[in-house]
């Protein structure tokens, strides 16, 4: 194809896979574009950045600014949800070619009558687009290229700032190259920064024995919003399947009063968009939606996409299930984990559009109901495709839903789901223990492409995880888990009262709880009160009083020198909030370590003294210099300093 341009625009960032998926912001956080901008000779270019949101039908512009070896940079800022579509385009600028080079003859003593010449040329064709104070100066410098006797001031205005800032005002964008249009999808700020805390309804009731209701949820939510949770999810509250029930601990057989996986979802009393007839009515759990909001809380539901045996799709889609040769369903797998009170969704249905729009249609009714956050179950086990086609189904009525990937699977597969639009994304965290795979982990998401589209979420436990370094572990470990992944990431969770508590009992050689609260009603004593529960109440509301921690990607380890002493500095986009947090990794022993500040990044003086508050508990010290002694005790395992210049 013949192309007249001369301007090549090559390796735009952010993309991902070719522009084929959007990256990810959400509102207020800025898009900063490069891109490798050259064209032949040695022609003065120019390149902004075009923006717009999909409601708009005019491009902003946002000029970029050349770098070393031809990489040219701008950013522009998302100012509401939805999908922003932006490109590059370049050119050859002529009228600032004219200048410089005029500037450029000027310096080498040369005598530049024709080039003012020249510049006429340039001066009334800018005359034409200027505002009125700027024409009355265009029209001065006319008198003055075409006077003779105005030659030293002609030439004094020829290269002027104020000249160029015109030229760039209004630029000729001759024989202009654009990029392909990428994409950039805004959610609320939400999904960058939120505070889960999940605990089954069923457990919510004060007597021993007794199936919790909604009502019994109310009087729990002071307590959860005082901790300084902003998110609160149920797992599913819907009717349980009766065949196939499990008992407790997993067992395949039941007694009476067993209430089975709530996962197990659907029976006689209705499937995905009904409510277990013991936690309450409708009524009820709008109640406590607005309850929850009333103290800004939001409840967050699961979305599991899978069917009891006695579920009414059963009956009533059988296509929706693949059948075997004598009549039966295979139950769901996920060696060595058996579920044999599930049913998988067959996708490849060839009702499979009648499958989606059930499916979509669920959503819809929980989010007419009062419902914007959805903890997606096992979203791994459903195709890609589906996700990516309900996911933007839902966001173009509602842009303000949130959907979390519960995925704990291969990497690429959990990055897979986030580029198809999952909001934000389960992690491997809850694994990463020592301060070689915490740091690498975290610079994984934080310093490659995952950094563009990834947005994880740290849980320290699940009903489903009881991770091994838990199990049995003392209070100063559990402090250790919620500092870390309530400071490395912005968005954190935790499965309580179980992690508050530090229930741990496990099945032996198993990470899983015994007793699991999944197959049983569970007791607890919602006023229990200790040491753990005071720190995570301060973490949450030192997340809330300060920027730097309500971001994930803007993060920077500090040299410390000891393993068991693990520091970084983190800090909003303005660097208005600025934090270092230093937390010890050994919940038995004091650590001690000399560490290294980030000078470069703080903008100060190797020398300069810095004051440090730490904000658990609110005291002052006095930093001097760029290296400083830190001690660190069981009891008091982190310090979460405001960096004062």
């Amino acid at each position: 194809m013949m192309k007249q341009e001369r301007v090549v625009i090559d390796r735009v960032t952010p993309q991902l896979n070719s522009g084929q998926f959007s990256i990810k912001r959400v509102v207020g956080q800025s898009v900063a574009v490069s891109a490798d901008i050259l064209a032949d000779g040695h022609d003065l270019l120019a390149a902004v950045v075009l923006y717009k949101h999909k409601s708009e039908k005019r491009w902003k512009e946002s000029r970029m600014s050349p770098s070393h070896d031809d990489i040219w940079h701008a950013s522009f800022i998302v100012e509401k949800q939805g999908v922003y579509a932006y490109k590059v385009e370049a050119w050859v600028d002529y009228a600032l070619n004219w200048q410089y080079g005029i500037g450029r003859k000027l310096a080498d003593g040369q005598h530049v009558d024709s080039e003012l010449a020249e510049g006429l040329l340039f001066l009334e064709k800018y005359l034409k687009k200027a505002d009125a104070k700027e024409k009355q100066y265009l029209k001065e410098l006319i008198s003055l290229f075409k006077n003779e006797k105005t030659y030293g001031q002609a030439v004094e205005h020829a290269v002027s700032e104020e000249l160029k800032l015109i030229f760039e005002r209004y630029p000729e964008k001759r024989l202009a190259n654009t990029s392909d249009e990428l994409t950039v999808y805004v959610d609320r700020k939400k999904a960058l920064f939120s505070t889960w805390y999940e605990f089954f309804p069923r457990s919510a009731s004060g007597v021993r024995n007794t199936h919790g209701t909604f009502k019994d949820c109310i009087p729990l939510l002071d307590r959860v919003a005082k901790m300084g949770f902003d998110t609160l999810y149920f797992p599913p509250i819907h009717p349980i399947g009766e065949v196939n029930r499990k008992g407790k601990n997993n067992t395949t057989t039941t007694v009476e009063g067993d209430v089975g996986s709530c996962w197990g979802i659907g029976s006689r009393f209705g499937g995905h968009k009904d409510i277990h007839p013991q936690l309450g009515s409708m009524d009820d759990f709008k109640e406590l939606i607005q309850k929850a909001r009333e103290k800004n809380l939001e409840v967050a539901m699961d979305y599991a996409l899978q069917a009891a045996p006695d579920h009414p799709w059963v009956k009533d889609h059988p296509s929706w299930f693949k059948w075997r040769p004598d009549g039966t369903v295979q139950y769901a797998e996920n060696p060595p984990k058996k579920y044999q009170d599930i049913l998988p969704i067959y996708f490849e249905s060839e009702d499979f559009k009648g499958l989606w729009k059930e499916c979509l249609d669920i959503l819809y009714y929980w989010i007419d109901c009062g419902i914007k956050i959805f903890r997606v179950d096992n979203p791994h086990t459903k195709p890609f495709y589906f996700w990516q086609w309900i996911i933007s189904e839902v966001k173009t009525k509602h842009p303000d839903i949130i959907f979390l990937a519960e995925a704990f699977t291969r990497p690429k597969i959990m990055q897979q789901l986030a580029k198809q639009g999952y909001s934000q994304s389960y992690t491997y965290f809850t694994w990463r223990e020592n301060k070689h795979e915490l740091m690498s982990y975290v610079e994984e998401l934080t310093k490659t492409e995952q950094a563009e589209y990834m947005r994880p979420n740290f849980w320290p436990n699940t009903p489903d995880i009881n991770p091994f370094h838990l199990q049995g572990a003392n209070e100063s470990k559990h402090i250790q888990r919620y500092v870390l992944a309530a400071t490395l990431s912005s968005n954190v969770g935790i499965y309580g009262p179980v992690f508050e508590q530090m229930i741990s009992v496990p099945l032996p050689g198993r990470e899983e709880y015994m007793n699991s609260e999944k197959f049983q009603i569970s007791h607890y004593d919602w006023t229990a009160d200790n040491w753990l529960i005071k720190l995570i109440s301060g973490i949450n509301q030192a997340r809330i009083a300060h920027e730097a921690l309500q971001q994930t990607n803007n993060i920077k380890f500090c040299h410390i020198e000891n393993d068991k002493l693990l520091a970084y500095y983190k800090w909003n986009d303005d660097k208005t909030s600025e934090i270092l947090v230093i937390v010890s990794l050994d919940d038995n022993y004091s650590q001690r370590g000399t560490l290294q500040l980030p000078i470069y990044e703080l903008g100060i003086a190797h020398d300069q003294q810095l004051r440090m508050r730490d904000v658990i508990p609110d005291i002052n010290y006095e930093w001097n210099g760029e290296w400083n002694f830190v001690e660190l005790h069981p009891n008091m395992p982190f310090h979460i300093f405001e960096i004062n210049k």
